[in-house]
């Protein structure tokens, strides 16, 4: 990990996957995961989306002094499971889909796939492969400023299963949004998985077959 380590402290550039990138100041890095500032929050971000680090790029703001960063873990070398389990019961912010930003806690993690409790989507399971970042709120900050009251832990009742796919399996009759229902043919009926596919049956009884590796976010209307 020499090329994050030269860059400790300084401010650099990186490009993620879907054309997105991010600035900020480098503040840690693990096997698979680096971690920034950007001025105003910390972002926990897996390097399996991070195609290009680029030392020195040009920006036009000055970058406020970070402080410690939220998630330290005991000053041990920090890792994506470790951050997700680290950050259970806390507020956060988590980007999927590249656009909506998704807010609340992690309830569950499992083996490829985490359990996330969102004010605005309820119980979501998220594959571990499309989380592109965390961002963990400053403390006594809550998700659209509501009260605890509002905001109550409410993990899922489901009997949760090891893997994505046997989770998901679980849900077969049930009516389920994919991806946040961004796309119409993603909301359906789960009819069927097997060999890592998807039969999902749309409003009108069309049938569509997805690919559960490109399948990012789950959750029951």
């Amino acid at each position: 990990m020499w090329y994050f380590e030269q860059y400790l402290g300084k401010v650099i550039e990186l490009q993620l996957s879907g054309n997105v990138r991010r600035i900020g100041t480098l503040i840690d890095f693990g096997l698979d995961i680096v971690v920034i500032h950007d001025g105003y929050r910390f972002l926990y971000i897996p390097l399996v989306h991070v195609q290009c680090l680029i030392p020195n790029p040009k920006y036009d703001y000055t970058f406020s002094s970070p402080s410690e960063a939220p998630m330290n873990i005991n000053n041990e070398s920090i890792s994506f499971r470790k951050i997700l389990n680290n950050a259970k019961g806390s507020f956060v912010e988590l980007n999927v889909t590249g656009k909506l930003p998704i807010h609340g806690y992690v309830t569950n993690v499992l083996n490829n796939y985490f359990v996330f409790y969102s004010p605005v989507y309820k119980n979501l399971l998220i594959s571990f492969y499309h989380l592109k970042w965390l961002v963990p709120y400053y403390r006594n900050m809550v998700p659209y400023s509501l009260s605890q009251h509002h905001l109550p832990i409410n993990p899922s009742t489901l009997s949760l299963s090891r893997s994505f796919e046997e989770q998901l399996k679980k849900l077969e009759g049930k009516l389920v949004i994919l991806d946040l229902g961004e796309n119409p043919g993603k909301i359906g009926l789960l009819e069927k998985v097997e060999d890592n596919v998807i039969e999902l049956v749309g409003a009108e009884g069309e049938k569509k077959i997805w690919n559960i590796q490109h399948i990012k976010t789950v959750h029951l209307p």
